[in-house]
């Protein structure tokens, strides 16, 4: 299952997260998907089994969907195609093959329990490969 891999990175970079700012507990998670990568539904449901045992057992996810942006090279401009499986411009129909946004999978912000001066959330800035 591709989401349970994926859930696993986001809970050993929380985790490792938390221990660097001596922390022990993670209370939640702020990830931005593209629409494109279609998982959101599949990460929710696997996201709480896969975080037992961990740090960041509790935690709730927070998605954020990201959506598809196409760049229509004819009109110039950057817009939202009808459906997912037809990168056309809704405007003069031509295909595209510059997406703009819709593919991202992106950790922003781990929430933390209150336990030191730290602040409870904390930008963190990595991507998922």
């Amino acid at each position: 299952m591709h989401e349970l891999t994926i859930a696993s990175s986001l809970i050993d970079l929380a985790s490792d997260h938390a221990l660097r700012n001596g922390r022990g507990r993670v209370t939640g998670m702020h990830v931005r998907l593209g629409v494109m990568c279609g998982i959101a539904r599949s990460l929710y449901f696997c996201f709480g089994p896969a975080t037992r045992g961990t740090p960041c057992e509790g935690a709730r996810l927070h998605i954020e969907e990201v959506p598809l942006t196409i760049f229509c090279e004819h009109c110039a401009e950057a817009r939202s195609p009808l459906s997912l499986s037809n990168l056309r411009c809704p405007d003069c129909g031509r295909p595209s093959r510059k997406v703009l946004s819709g593919r991202e999978m992106e950790l922003t912000h781990i929430e933390l329990e209150e336990e030191a001066p730290f602040p409870a959330l904390a930008p963190v800035g990595q991507t998922l490969q």
